[in-house]
């Protein structure tokens, strides 16, 4: 008797599909198939056409040629990119998916929705937790998800890994989340040069096999480019081909040419990222002590106290709606604490990418985002360049120079959002949520430009991987007004405070730890309470200087502030040359002596510190 074959068929199949998409084809020979239960990734850049290939899968497209089979009965449910939420409340948008009304509430409350919600006004993190909901309601065979952990907070995206790995179904997922990837995938479909390659392995061994494929292909483009020099010297020096016009070597010839020049034209544009720190900061650049922020009853804030230094990469995580953003804007100076101070380095040069992309709006064009005072050419870093070659930089062809921005892709934003902050110098960056709709070859380019960033990162995240690789140090906030900081990335944050994050979870973990020693260990009882040690303090004159200090730091700025506000007249080199250099001059003597007194301060400051315990 013949062994019985342990091979499934797939659930959906595509075979030598072509789609055209304008003058080039968008899938040149695509094959793919989705196996039952199993949990494949879709990558590829921007653009390369993963959302409609998904689209095809699902039958919502037709391609111009080649074949799709469908397992009869198979049920599809898909979350796209950017989900539309309809219905009088969240339960009547999960249930107008076929769903039952008990299944669609469970699966709300599972991520953590209240089905009566009303479906208006929601934030993004809601959108994308109810469109999840409605789609593992419909119970389908294969779920296909298009960027699902965009705007989700860690939390949530741990959620969803665990449902899917406890899934019964098949799923199908684009995203550019690293570690959300090496969780939950067991092979990789790889969008490519219009067609798709398959590793049957987790996306954790995705990397490795990619650039092994890229360096194949290199070499079989350097060995064709060979084969056409030596062919073109034969034919011309041939006495043959010279007199009897050897017409199959000439289309040989030609068709070997237009091979490597449509290989060529395969092979992905490279993102271009430069970045100017500008002037150099001082050494501190903020420093919080005993701050604290609430919404009505809401603390949002417990009395905190951080110092961020010159060259810090600091990340900020934790659930959305815990503060992130309020956080930001109280070490920017933009917002004001309810109690504590925040005192500012001297010579900031903020740049803030901002996730709400308040500064993009849908009818203007991409032209109008990047020259906002108008005119054909923006200043790049300091120097002056055309619109369009600077838009080239980011992989915007010119015919999209005057489409509206409502037109362009999730991706497309965030880079043109990144255009425009890079183009301006900066000692200090600020990202909120920068690696939303990247795609994983941007985000590597992303992450090279920031390692060689000499200013100072403020990163918000809910990617565990982007903050693993940049933080130096991590601070995180559990929405209840609690928050820690620990030094290194996300792992090093969850290894030194498990259940930090969880509701309900005792604030500080190694306060918890503590105190249990302390109740395994108690001091005998006859033993006498140990003297007060008097706390050690600084010398008169460290104090008195101290003090000066402190006041040089509030009375510098606003010395600085006056020398460039005289600075600021446009006509004043020209009416008054001796006043000019004069203020000039007192401007950078007032910059070199605040700069001077946060090093001294910092220095004295920390020595208060030490001798205080």
């Amino acid at each position: 008797m013949a062994a019985k074959s342990s091979a499934r068929p797939p659930l959906v199949a595509l075979k030598e599909v072509r789609l055209q998409d304008g003058p080039r084809p968008l899938f040149d020979g695509v094959d793919l198939a989705v196996e039952p239960r199993t949990r494949a990734a879709l990558v590829g850049r921007n653009g390369a056409g993963k959302s409609t290939l998904m689209k095809l899968v699902m039958g919502l497209v037709e391609p111009d040629a080649g074949d799709r089979s469908v397992q009869a009965g198979t049920r599809f449910a898909y979350v796209p990119q950017e989900p539309k939420i309809t219905g009088a409340s969240l339960l009547d948008y999960a249930v107008s998916g076929d769903a039952q009304p008990w299944t669609a509430e469970a699966w709300l409350t599972t991520f953590g929705l209240d089905p009566a919600k009303p479906a208006v006004n929601l934030s993004g993190g809601e959108i994308r937790r109810a469109a999840l909901a409605r789609a593992f309601a419909e119970e389908p065979d294969l779920l296909l998800l298009d960027e699902p952990t965009n705007h989700l907070d860690i939390l949530a995206i741990e959620r969803l890994e665990e449902e899917l790995l406890s899934a019964r179904f098949a799923v199908l997922v684009v995203s550019h989340d690293r570690a959300f990837l090496n969780r939950v995938t067991q092979s990789v479909h790889w969008l490519e040069g219009r067609r798709v390659r398959t590793l049957n392995k987790g996306f954790a061994a995705f990397d490795d096999w990619a650039a092994r494929v890229m360096e194949e292909e290199a070499e079989s483009l350097r060995r064709l480019s060979k084969a056409i020099e030596r062919e073109t010297i034969t034919f011309y020096s041939s006495i043959t081909a010279r007199r009897t016009r050897n017409e199959g070597r000439a289309v040989r010839l030609e068709a070997m040419r237009a091979q490597r020049a449509e290989r060529v034209r395969d092979q992905p544009r490279e993102l271009t990222l430069g970045i100017d720190s500008g002037a150099t900061s001082g050494k501190l650049v903020a420093e919080l002590k005993g701050v604290t922020k609430a919404f009505g009853e809401r603390v949002v804030i417990k009395p905190f106290t951080t110092r961020i230094m010159r060259g810090d990469r600091l990340a900020i995580v934790g659930p959305n709606g815990a503060g992130k953003t309020t956080l930001v804007k109280i070490m920017l100076g933009e917002l004001a604490p309810d109690s504590g101070s925040v005192r500012l380095g001297a010579n900031l040069e903020p740049v803030y990418l901002d996730q709400s992309r308040e500064g993009l709006k849908s009818d203007m064009t991409l032209w109008d985002a990047l020259t906002p005072g108008g005119g054909d050419s923006i200043l790049v870093r300091g120097v002056s360049k055309h619109v369009a070659a600077y838009a080239k930089d980011f992989l915007f062809q010119e015919g999209q120079l005057r489409q509206p921005i409502s037109t362009l892709s999730g991706g497309e934003r965030n880079r043109l959002l990144l255009a425009r902050a890079l183009a301006k110098p900066a000692n200090m960056l600020v990202l909120d949520e920068p690696t939303n709709d990247l795609d994983m070859d941007t985000l590597d380019k992303l992450e090279e430009l920031l390692e060689s960033y000499d200013g100072t990162l403020i990163l918000v995240s809910h990617d565990r991987d982007f903050v693993d690789r940049l933080a130096t140090s991590t601070i995180a906030m559990n929405g209840r007004g609690d928050i820690v900081e620990t030094p290194g990335g996300w792992t090093d944050f969850i290894r030194q405070n498990p259940g930090f994050l969880q509701p309900g979870a005792n604030p500080r973990p190694q306060d918890k730890e503590a105190a249990r020693r302390a109740a395994d260990n108690p001091p005998p009882a006859s033993a006498a309470p140990p003297s007060p040690k008097k706390p050690a303090k600084l010398s008169f004159k460290d104090a008195h200087r101290l003090k000066e200090l402190e006041g040089l730091l509030e009375t510098l700025p606003a010395d600085i502030a006056r020398h460039e506000a005289t600075l600021a007249d446009p006509d004043l080199y020209a009416r008054d040359r001796k006043a000019f250099d004069r203020a000039t001059a007192n401007a950078e003597r007032a910059r070199s002596l605040l700069a001077a007194a946060e090093e001294e301060w910092l220095e004295l400051e920390a020595k208060r510190e030490a001798l205080s315990g």
